[in-house]
């Protein structure tokens, strides 16, 4: 299996994601400028410019014609993917760090980062079909807690909203109302910062990766804990097989002992378990840093990884993979 190391971003990358059809790559970076690339030879189509700080994350519409960005500096921006213009700007009070669209891409829900006096908060945004009648105004915004959240994404059928982040509690939110009507026990959840949340293709289950060097799945309802995935490392990216009970972590070395390795050895790796058994079943190493972002091709035959080091890497699996028994 070679992978495809692709050089556009001059920083550290911090998100990836894939269209529905997987055909198309989107990756953010710590340089301003989310690039495009094709997912299966990995060209760089383009990018997006119009940011004046970090990318923390993106999402595309199911029909591929509108990405959203969530950015440092302190706004989310709405773009047409096939030509790279800045349909609209979505303005806030402090950082904002997670987007992501609903079924349908008639909402998208966007965290904001605590700042000065400012807590945390979620915004829910209405999409306008037409971008000319765009408006900033929030269907709703709710106060987060302590700290930053670092992933929010939508519950099943859109009814409600899951965040995680620096407290490490996850929550799960009605998303009509506001309201809290879940937080995960504190006893079994994680015990460190959750820096990274993944669901599953049917939205039934989702995983999080957090820096207690664990990784768990839920149920996306209940906010039952399925399983627990355990590593040696802080996990900074998780993501899940939709072809496989295959589930794949992602991290890198306590900051102190980055320089105690050989950075050259390219030794930080992508970690796969099996999800049913949370056994480790091999690993993909390569990147020269930690690795900060991960995803999946929507036909499970491929998946990216993008790292501290600045390179976005696609796996295309060989046979082998498929038959991996235990």
């Amino acid at each position: 299996m070679r992978p495809i190391l692709m050089k556009g971003h001059e920083r550290p990358l911090t998100y990836l994601k894939y269209n529905k059809d997987g055909d198309l790559l989107f990756s953010c970076a710590k340089d301003h400028t989310p690039t495009l690339w094709f997912a299966d030879n990995g060209e760089r189509l383009g990018t997006y410019r119009g940011h004046n700080g970090a990318v923390w994350c993106c999402d595309v519409s199911r029909d591929s014609m509108r990405l959203i960005t969530g950015s440092a500096d302190q706004t989310a921006k709405l773009w047409n993917v096939q030509t790279g213009a800045q349909l609209y700007t979505f303005n806030f009070d402090s950082p904002a760090r997670s987007v992501d669209f609903s079924v349908g891409d008639k909402l998208v829900v966007i965290t904001t980062d605590p700042f000065m006096e400012l807590t945390s908060a979620i915004h829910v945004k209405r999409i306008a079909g037409d971008h000319t009648e765009q408006s900033g105004d929030s269907v709703l915004t709710l106060k987060g807690p302590q700290g930053r959240i670092n992933r929010a994404v939508w519950g099943p059928l859109n009814r409600t909203i899951i965040s995680a982040g620096e407290d490490a509690v996850i929550r799960i939110w009605d998303s009509e109302t506001g309201k809290l009507l879940k937080e995960a026990d504190k006893e079994i959840g994680h015990k460190k910062t959750i820096t990274s949340l993944s669901k599953s293709a049917d939205g039934s289950h989702f995983l999080t990766g957090s820096l207690d060097k664990s990784a768990k799945l839920w149920d996306s309802r209940t906010l039952t804990l399925i399983k627990t995935y355990v590593t040696e490392r802080p996990v900074n990216a998780v993501t899940m097989s939709p072809l496989l009970d295959h589930v794949v972590l992602g991290g890198g070395q306590d900051a102190s002992a980055v320089t105690t390795t050989d950075h050259r050895a390219g030794k930080f790796e992508a970690k796969f378990f099996d999800k049913i058994l949370q056994e480790e079943i091999g690993g993909v190493k390569g990147h020269f840093g930690p690795i900060n972002a991960l995803a999946f091709n929507p036909d499970g035959k491929s998946f990216s990884s993008g790292g501290e080091d600045g390179y976005v890497r696609i796996h295309h699996f060989d046979h082998d993979y498929f038959n991996i028994k235990i």
